[in-house]
């Protein structure tokens, strides 16, 4: 019996050779594919030792336990940058948390970011307040927000 296709091709043509490794250390030993934009990344960045965000959408995995590079966690869940914070020596951090199991965790911000994406991040909590008050929630889970209450008239 003849392999051929409905197509009305009599034979296959032999696969073109690609050149994708999935396995580790393929050809994707020194650099990862973004969960959310979907970006090759390379781990090499400029202002930092450990790459652990897409330089596109800022955003991460959780793969990093305590100490950053130690690539020790088990969640490996998906990291949304939620905000930025800024150390006294004025570096930049872009606090993120684990969609998966909540962790916060802050990362340095590398010489090739995009820089519009870090300024809208930083301008968040302006445009939408209710996100900061939810990070500070997440911050400080055991305090309720401090909203003001209007004074009631007496009747």
């Amino acid at each position: 019996m003849s392999r051929t296709t409905n197509s009305g091709r009599g034979r296959r043509r032999p696969q073109r050779h690609k050149d994708v490794l999935h396995t580790q250390g393929g050809h994707r030993a020194n650099d990862f594919r973004c969960t959310s934009c979907r970006l090759d990344v390379s781990l090499d960045a400029p202002g930092t030792a450990h790459r652990n965000h897409c330089p596109n959408c800022l955003a991460s995995l959780h793969v990093d336990r305590k100490i950053p590079g130690d690539r020790d966690a088990d969640c490996r869940g998906r990291m949304e940058a939620l905000g930025m914070s800024v150390r006294p020596d004025g570096e930049w951090l872009i606090i993120h948390q684990c969609a998966s199991c909540g962790e916060l965790s802050a990362n340095r911000i590398a010489g090739d970011d995009n820089p519009l994406a870090l300024v809208r991040l930083a301008l968040r909590p302006l445009a939408d307040p209710e996100a900061a008050a939810r990070a500070l929630l997440t911050l400080c889970p055991g305090r309720a927000p401090n909203r003001r209450r209007p004074p009631q008239r007496e009747e």
